[in-house]
């Protein structure tokens, strides 16, 4: 073989070493940029899947991996952001409220998205049924017959009724962070307590008013009672102390003019009596137990004010006791 083609085949062989050189290179090179990286996919149902892929945007990863989002859904981080290995990639709601990275730098705690992400608790909600009781109200009636009646006889005892009340409550973490009531069914209607109010013995003529006076307490009959009752409530039953405060003022007038509360009642222009008739729907006990009681207590000297002149609030300065201004 000649010279010269011995030397030509010479530098073919370099020149084809040196070509294979490159392409090493070149892969090697690829290979580094497009080096591989672990990263966790969580979706919305809570299933994980770890995705391999040289990918660090967001939205190119899911693409990679063949995952559309609905039009409800958002990832955390955004579409926009990058990952890096090891890093999660969560899908949820758009509800869904970001938790913000913080630094406690007082402490020395870092908190990381991911430790957020799995301390993040849903909102679960539960239907519940709860009875609750329903109180009773105790009616007074006036006493029939003579009088040697019981004075304040239970005729019928008082029973409670019930009711189912649904709700729908919200959870989070265990604890109750919303009550709202969905409806409310009367299973047993309460039952009310009647008692016969107070009879007492007449101890005057027919002519006049049958009441009696002795060591500063008054005893009325029953009708009369019911009727100092009826007139008390019409002026305040919005309270036992109200109530109290009325016919207190009646029993302050009879002391100073030597008559009896009832007759001040009875006075032209100063109580309901003489000014209306809506005090007559009142009677046969069509009032509160706690009147009868304050016309009980006042006729047998209880008091809360020293006042003979009452009107009602905001027409007048006083002293307010249930909605009336004393002066």
């Amino acid at each position: 073989m000649k010279k010269e083609e011995k030397a030509s085949i010479s530098i073919m062989k370099i020149i084809c070493i040196s070509i294979i050189l490159v392409l090493i290179s070149g892969i090697g090179v690829m290979a580094v940029n497009n080096q591989l990286s672990d990263v966790k996919i969580v979706l919305q149902n809570g299933y994980e899947m770890t995705a391999l892929t040289s990918k660090k945007k967001v939205s190119e990863i899911l693409e990679e991996n063949n995952i559309i989002l609905e039009e409800n859904q958002k990832t955390v981080p955004d579409m926009e952001s990058e990952v890096e290995a090891g890093q999660s990639i969560k899908i949820t709601d758009k509800s869904y409220q970001e938790i913000k990275i913080a630094e406690i730098s007082d402490q020395g705690v870092e908190t990381t998205l991911e430790k957020l992400l799995e301390n993040y608790a849903p909102i679960t909600e539960k239907i519940v049924v709860e009875q609750v009781a329903i109180p009773f109200e105790t009616i007074t009636k006036d006493a029939a017959g003579g009088a040697e009646e019981r004075t304040n006889k239970v005729i019928q005892e008082g029973k409670e009724g019930l009711k189912e009340i649904t709700y729908k409550i919200k959870y989070q973490n265990d604890i109750e962070i919303e009550k709202t009531v969905i409806s409310e069914v009367v299973v047993k209607e309460p039952v009310n307590k009647i008692v016969q109010i107070q009879k007492t013995v007449t101890t005057r003529s027919s002519s006049g008013p049958r009441v009696s006076y002795s060591g500063g307490k008054w005893s009325y009959n029953a009708s009369e009672f019911d009727l100092l009752c009826a007139i008390t409530a019409q002026e305040s039953s919005s309270s036992y102390a109200g109530s109290l405060a009325v016919i207190t003022t009646a029993c302050n007038r009879a002391e100073a003019r030597g008559t009896d509360p009832l007759t001040e009642y009875k006075r032209k222009g100063q109580f309901c009596y003489s000014i209306d008739s809506y005090w007559k729907r009142r009677l046969n006990g069509n009032y509160a137990s706690f009147v009868s009681k304050a016309v009980t207590d006042a006729l047998n000297g209880a008091r809360n004010h020293n006042y003979r002149s009452f009107r009602a609030a905001g027409t007048h300065s006083g002293v307010n006791i249930g909605g009336n201004v004393y002066f």
